[in-house]
Formats: structure tokens, sequence, C-alpha cells
């Protein structure tokens, strides 16, 4: 049980590497896309997560390259200030807490920095069968290349295609939670200093959100609305930008401006917000983390966290001695289960706005790094700084 692939290089897998190949793993992870993606959203890394970041030795890097936001406003479709705050933002919460913000790709790429050289790296391919028995997973790539490995880990996002070919469709549920939302970069046109603006539309239930980065050079856009499911081609991105045109194209203040750049954005991604919810994360040798077993949305704001200490927890247990991997599995579960329930709740709490801070403080502490055995997931409140293992 050495050899392991993991498909998908994004946060959870770039994790999972990191910590099996520290436990003397081979480890090989194939990526569909060219080389690591770039662009999305902010990302916050919270509570229980930071200490996986810290036990990589990646902390004082991870708090370099957090946002420096100062605060918010609230606009309405007509450019008035609704509101603002210099205490918190809608994306990161309190701007005084030690939780951290930072950009996805600033975080995937010190990940793979921790891994580069002691990780096997297959780009601009990916997983087109699995063929698994008692001793092993056959693995045939879409560039026709075949393999055995001992497991395989779907670390490849919600639309997992490892999680569509080892699991029955019966197994697995996908929960739309009634939003659609966009993300791109552009130049910093209202020369944004540190703030982050936000506006919406209540009559077209459409809206969005900006804010700097890049040492306020860029900014960061995310337009959204409420949408019962859309039928489109998730390759289709021209068509997905004609959805986002049409969506948006009543509401006011800088839209237009918006809706233009987007138009020429290569970093343009489009998704449903929406929760996968599986009655169990895997089958014999093959098993899921992060968002490809569990994804909370970022209506959550507990994606990435989920992701990072999803992995080190499978890392974890697939590298106690003496154990096989169903063992190993079952008590990734246990340990998990609870921490993902508290934490994708988050996502529905408030429909239209952010979860309840006390929420987020009980969700994002849910889970003890350290704890073991068939009752350690109901573990709450630890908080601790632990030294590296």
């Amino acid at each position: 049980m050495r050899n392991v692939l993991i498909s998908g290089a994004g946060v959870a897998g770039l994790v999972l590497a990191y910590w099996l190949r520290r436990n003397g793993f081979s480890v090989t992870v194939v990526e569909r896309a060219p080389g690591l993606r770039r662009g999305g959203q902010a990302v916050d890394i919270r509570g229980v997560a930071l200490e996986v970041m810290e036990r990589m030795g990646l902390g004082e890097r991870m708090r370099a390259a957090r946002t420096r936001m100062r605060g918010m406003s609230m606009m309405d479709g007509d450019g008035n200030e609704l509101f603002r705050s210099e205490e918190r933002t809608f994306s990161s919460g309190r701007l005084d807490s030690e939780d951290v913000e930072l950009l996805r790709e600033d975080l995937v790429a010190m990940l793979y920095e921790a891994t580069r050289g002691r990780v096997e790296y297959v780009f601009d391919d990916s997983i087109s069968t699995l063929q698994q028995d008692e001793n092993g997973v056959r693995v045939q790539s879409e560039n026709g290349v075949i393999r055995a490995f001992d497991i395989v880990i779907g670390a490849d996002g919600a639309r997992s295609i490892v999680r569509r070919l080892a699991f029955r469709p019966e197994q697995h549920l996908s929960k739309h939670l009634g939003q659609y939302a966009a993300t791109f970069s552009m130049t910093n046109f209202l020369k944004l200093d540190n703030w982050q603006m936000w506006f919406r539309d209540e009559t077209a239930g459409a809206g969005g959100a900006l804010y700097p980065v890049r040492g306020n050079t860029e900014l960061r856009i995310t337009l959204g609305f409420i949408s019962d499911p859309v039928a489109y081609d998730y390759r289709d991105i021209q068509q997905q930008k004609q959805i986002v045109t049409r969506r948006l194209a009543g509401v006011g203040w800088e839209t237009p401006k918006l809706l233009a750049a987007m138009a020429d954005a290569p970093d343009f991604s489009f998704d449903a917000m929406a929760q996968i919810h599986m009655d169990r994360w895997s089958v014999g040798r093959v098993a899921l983390v992060g968002d490809a077993g569990y994804c909370a949305s970022p209506l959550s704001g507990q994606g990435t966290s989920l992701a990072l200490v999803g992995a080190y927890v499978l890392a974890e247990e697939l590298s106690r001695p003496d154990i096989g991997h169903a063992a190993a599995f079952a008590a990734y579960e246990r340990r998990m289960r609870p921490f993902v329930a508290l934490n994708q709740a988050l996502a529905t709490e408030n429909p239209t706005g952010p979860p309840a801070e006390e929420s987020v403080e009980r969700a994002k502490y849910a889970i003890s790094l350290d704890a073991a055995g068939p009752d350690a997931g109901a573990a709450h409140g630890d908080r601790g700084h632990l030294p590296p293992p």
C-alpha cells in the first residue's frame, strides 16, 4: 500500500501528496490542466487548517501572502453606498482574526513548491478508466498510459472524474444551493486601495464583489445570480459568459464595465454553488478527499480548510503501521464526517449573507489533528498550536 495515484493538483491533492511522500509513499499526481491552475477567488484558511500549514513549515509564507483588506462597502444598483465596515468583510470575516485569506493560486504555488522534486507530476492528462481487484488498481490515462497503483485518491474537485468512475451515481448527491457565480480578473480601474466593493440588485437577483490584489494593480471579480439549475456545457466558456451577461445585463453601477472585461478574460471560471453529499468516501482501494467527496461550496467559506484538514487526516490514517487501506479509509471517515457536516452547514445557515460568527468559530475548530480511534471525529474545541511531527 505504498504506491499512490492522486487525481488533481489542487489544494487537497497537493497536501495529500506532501504528507504521503513524507511518510514514505511513492506518489504520482495526475492533473488535467497543462499546469497549475491560475486565477480564482481568494480563499480562507481557518482554525485547525492553520495548524496543517504550520506543520508543513508554510505558516510564515502563508501569512506573508495574505490579503491586506482594510474593509468593505456594499453598493446598490445606482452606486449608492448602503453600508460599510472597517471591522470585517464578507469574504474573510473579522479583519482582526488570526485566520488567513490569500489568493488560491498563491496557496497552490507554495504547496507545489513543497512537493516538487519529490512527487511525480503528470500534467495535461487525466484518468479514463479504473479497474481494481484485491491486489491494486489498474489505471489508464486519456493519453493511453496504463499503470498499476496500490490505491487511488480522487482530489479532483466537485466534478470528480474518480468519483464518476469508481462510485455508482446513487452513491453521491449534488445539492444545488440556488446560486451561480463567475470569477475573473481585470485591471484596477476603480483605483481601490485594499478595499472590497460588493453590490446587489434585489430585483434582478444578481450582484457581485470586487477587490484589489497584487499590490492594488489588479481586481478579482465575482459575479453571481440566484437561479434554479441551469443547463450548460461546463467546457463551453463562451456559453457560460453569455449566461452571466444575460443574467446581469440589467444590473447597474459598474456592471457594464465588468461584463465587458469578462468577455475577454482568459482566467474566467463559472459554476453552480453546490454541495456534494455521499454515504461513503471510499470503495475498495479508491477514496475521495476535499471537494470530490464533500464539497461545501464557496458559500461556506470553508472549502479550502476542509481540503487541508481532510488531506492531512487521510494521509495520517494511511500512514499508520499495521493497518490496511480499508481500516485507514474507515478511520478517516470517522474523524472527518462531524467536521464536514458542521462546515457544510455554514453554507445554508443564512441564505442572504454570511453565517453567524459563532457558527464559523465552532465549525473551524471541530476536529483534532491528533485524535485517533472510533470517537476521534467528535473532538471539539481543540485550539492548541501543536509542534510538527
